[in-house]
């Protein structure tokens, strides 16, 4: 274990930042995080050993037991529930011989459930020791099943397995452009830093992943900072279910991408660039690796780019370990410095005190592209399309139930309506606009608008027909932030489980107009008191859904006569225990009144 392990803190250079990188490796070559190892690597690297374990325990894709040869994880978003995700997941577990969430007793396989594997659109999906799975059918479980119990390597499984495709049904301002290596670097040079930024404050480029800060407001005032150095960040940890549309821009635009960087890097005064990569696309990894070589081999990055005295930047892409929280800014700098990706109190802000506690720009993937654009073309381009508070385009990552899932460009200020039927949506009862942390809307408000003044999206846009029960979506949503809630601050940590308890009573029909009463209380609390974006925006499922359909929830009430909610026999369970009683006088039998 001392060799692996010196060769694994080697290539990261013993930095402690770099941890996640390193129990990433261990974890992928022991199937877990074992004790010894970090023992061994609070040694070498000089930190706590409660900061290893902190970190093993934070991260979904680490374990402290071990896991199967071959690791498999069903994606769980509600697209893929949608598209018999559950009965393929029993197929599997019956297929393989092993129980969810257990790993088998010869330890070849183990499976389980994962949030979302960034594939809605070519769902059901999984993971496989995390490469992806699209597309599963059975015959594709059973030709996965023939070979775990073949114990063939994963490099010798046939490609189309993992092919991920890239449907690109509708490019609009951005994606039609064209483009040459080095275009929006030379542009910049020529027309001087300044201008530049001024051009980009021109266009009114609003942050693409959620929050919608300026991004010029956000370049200026990392530049004026007195600390160094400064760094660049790209968000590339989509991990609001139903998003993808940073998979396709990394898989067929990355160079663009890295040119924004770039570019900001030269505003802002930067030699340091980071990409933080979601766990669940590993499979762009060594594609990207090798994309930033060649931009080094073409002296568009490295010391002196393109000529200019001075200009040094490089990129380092680093990939996170399963954790939706880090896709927050201060979450995913702490992810960054390889500790758990808890978001940080603000003020300060990144722009002020990020990355090493030093000024940090961190932008969405889709932002650094729209600015290579913007700095090729000039921000009057840019800010001639869409709506005078949300200028330019917005790609949408399109998935459910729509003849033609993929991605969509659109110019901010487009119906709703306009993009079901440009999909293929029919008999819509609803679309989920931004992911579980954004909004429902029911078929009674598509003449509404895309755009940051009436519906904003990251690029998450859900379509429901009329034969979903709603109560299915707010469910899985619901789930998935009491899964993803990191712990910290206990308005989420507590109020999202209770989210969950008091929604699954009411859709169970044991819950009265007291219990939605009492939801919408713990909404507010949630929502109102939480330490950052995940816990206010965490009861978004339910508000929404209330809000487009309340006759769904009353109709869900129970009627009449008495139902019990709980089994009140089994919950005296521990007192039997505790007195050593099991007799019949031990025990209750409820009595329902009509």
């Amino acid at each position: 274990m001392k060799t692996f392990l010196e060769t694994v803190l080697a290539e990261a250079d013993y930095q402690p930042v770099r941890l996640l990188k390193i129990l990433r490796a261990v974890q992928a070559h022991y199937r877990h995080i074992p004790e010894t190892a970090i023992d061994i690597l609070t040694d070498k690297l000089n930190i706590p050993r409660t900061q290893i374990i902190a970190v093993v325990e934070f991260y979904s894709f680490l374990h402290s037991t071990p896991q199967g040869r071959y690791d498999i994880l069903f994606s769980d978003s509600i697209t893929d529930r949608m598209q018999n995700k559950e009965s393929l997941l029993s197929y599997a577990a019956e297929t393989l011989k092993v129980k969810v969430g257990e790993v088998r007793k010869d330890e070849l396989v183990s499976l389980n459930n994962t949030s979302c594997t960034g594939m809605c659109d070519q769902g059901p999906a999984g993971l496989i020791n995390g490469y992806p799975l699209p597309r599963l059918d059975r015959p594709k479980i059973d030709t996965i099943a023939a070979l775990i119990e073949q114990e063939t390597p994963l490099i010798d499984w046939p490609a189309e397995l993992f092919q991920v495709e890239e449907t690109l049904y509708k490019p609009g301002l951005l994606l039609t452009q064209p483009f040459s290596n080095g275009d929006a670097i030379k542009a910049t040079f020529n027309r001087g830093l300044t201008e530049t930024l001024a051009e980009v404050d021109l266009s009114n480029l609003r942050g693409r992943g959620g929050a919608g800060f300026k991004t010029a407001l956000k370049w200026r005032t990392c530049a004026v900072q007195a600390a160094t150095p400064r760094y660049v960040i790209c968000n590339a940890d989509e991990g609001e279910p139903g998003t993808f549309k940073d998979r396709m821009l990394l898989n067929l635009y990355a160079d663009q991408v890295f040119e924004g960087m770039t570019l900001c890097a030269a505003i802002i005064g930067s030699t340091q660039g980071l990409v933080y990569l979601r766990a669940e696309y590993l499979f762009l990894y060594e594609k990207l690796q090798k994309i930033l070589q060649n931009r080094r081999d073409q002296g568009l990055l490295g010391s002196n780019i393109l000529g200019q005295a001075g200009f040094d930047f490089d990129i380092e892409i680093r990939m996170g370990a399963g954790a939706y929280i880090c896709g927050e800014a201060s979450a995913q700098i702490e992810s960054l410095e390889g500790k758990p990706g808890i978001p940080r109190t603000k003020p300060p802000n990144s722009v002020i005190c990020g990355y090493l506690r030093k000024p940090t720009v961190v932008d969405n993937v889709e932002t650094f592209f729209a600015t290579t654009h913007i700095a090729i073309k000039g921000g009057q381009w840019f800010a001639d399309v869409g709506t005078p508070q949300s200028t330019g385009s917005k790609l949408l990552s399109i998935s459910g139930d729509c003849a033609r899932p993929g991605i969509y460009e659109y110019p901010f200020g487009t119906r709703i309506s306009e993009i079901l039927s440009d999909c293929g949506a029919e008999e819509v009862m609803g679309v989920q606009i931004g992911g579980p942390s954004g909004t429902f809307i029911s078929n009674r408000e598509l003449e509404r608008t895309l755009a940051f003044e009436d519906l904003s999206s990251a690029g998450s846009f859900m379509v429901f027909n009329k034969t979903r029960n709603i109560f299915d979506i707010v469910q899985n949503f619901t789930e998935f932030f009491a899964h993803e809630s990191c712990g910290f601050c206990a308005p989420c940590r507590v109020g999202t489980s209770l989210l969950k308890n008091q929604l699954n009573k009411i859709i169970d029909g044991h819950g009265s107009a007291v219990d939605m009463e009492k939801l919408s209380e713990i909404c507010l609390i949630v929502k109102n008191f939480s330490h950052c974006g995940l816990g206010e925006t965490a009861a978004n499922p339910i508000l929404t859904t209330l809000a487009s359909y309340p006759e769904l929830y009353v109709e869900q009430l129970k009627r009449s006569g008495f139902s019990p909610g709980f089994n009140l026999d089994a919950t005296l369970a521990i007192a039997r225990h505790l007195t050593q009683r099991d007799d019949s006088g031990a025990h209750l039998s409820q009595q329902v009144e009509n």
